[in-house]
Parts: C-alpha cells; sequence; structure tokens
C-alpha cells in the first residue's frame, strides 16, 4: 500500500516538474499555485523573480476551518477569498499552476471561484 503511495506523490511530483518548465510568475503576472491534500487545500500567489509569495489563502485559516476543508465548497472559499487578496494586491491576471493535480473536483473548483471574483488567467 504505501508503495502505491509513494509512487503516486512521485508522478505528480513529476508532472508539476514539466508543467513549472513553462509556468512562470511575475510581480505583474503572479503564478497561482495550488496544493490539495486530503484534508485541506491552499493557494499561493507566487512571484517566481524575486521569489515572493504576494497572497495566500487555505482552509488552514481560523475563519476557514469550521468548515470542511476537504470539499469542493470549501476550495470555492479560497479561490474567492485569494482572488479578493489578489485584488487588494492590485494583481488582476495571474498565470494558473495546478500543481500536478487533475484540474478536476476541488481544483477546478477553486480556479472557478477566482474567475467568478474577477482573476483572469
Amino acid at each position: 500500500m504505501a508503495d502505491i503511495a509513494k509512487k503516486r506523490r512521485q508522478d505528480r511530483i513529476r508532472r508539476h516538474k514539466r508543467i513549472r518548465k513553462s509556468v512562470e510568475g511575475t510581480a505583474q503576472r503572479p503564478r497561482l499555485a495550488v496544493f490539495r491534500s486530503n484534508r485541506h487545500i491552499s493557494a499561493q500567489l507566487i512571484d517566481d523573480l524575486n521569489g515572493v509569495t504576494i497572497a495566500a489563502a487555505s482552509t488552514n485559516e481560523p475563519e476557514l476551518v469550521k468548515a470542511n476543508g476537504s470539499n469542493i465548497e470549501a476550495a470555492g472559499t479560497v479561490g474567492t477569498l485569494i482572488a479578493k487578496r489578489a485584488k487588494e494586491a492590485g494583481i488582476d491576471t495571474v498565470v494558473f499552476d495546478r500543481g500536478g493535480f487533475r484540474y478536476h473536483g476541488r481544483v477546478a473548483a477553486l480556479a472557478d471561484a477566482a474567475r467568478e471574483e474577477g482573476l483572469q488567467f
């Protein structure tokens, strides 16, 4: 069982490395990086040129921890929150980095919620 989980993790990391070859964030157009675990989902706006995280949102935050962090509704809430924080930082366009995860379920819900709040990608 542990071997299967290890292989899945290695495959995801390999996919993420392949994606990162072409996806790079700048100060004007940062990278919206998504990480999904079994319990939580998080998103960061990253300026890769300066190595700085501009904004972040996660289901681990105190105002979101009350809700279930592993469902699609929570992922949508995180997407809305990261889009609002991006607007506060003066960012309206990002590059989406799915982190090697399939664009499906919670990852897609986060992206759709961010788009509905006005982020363009």
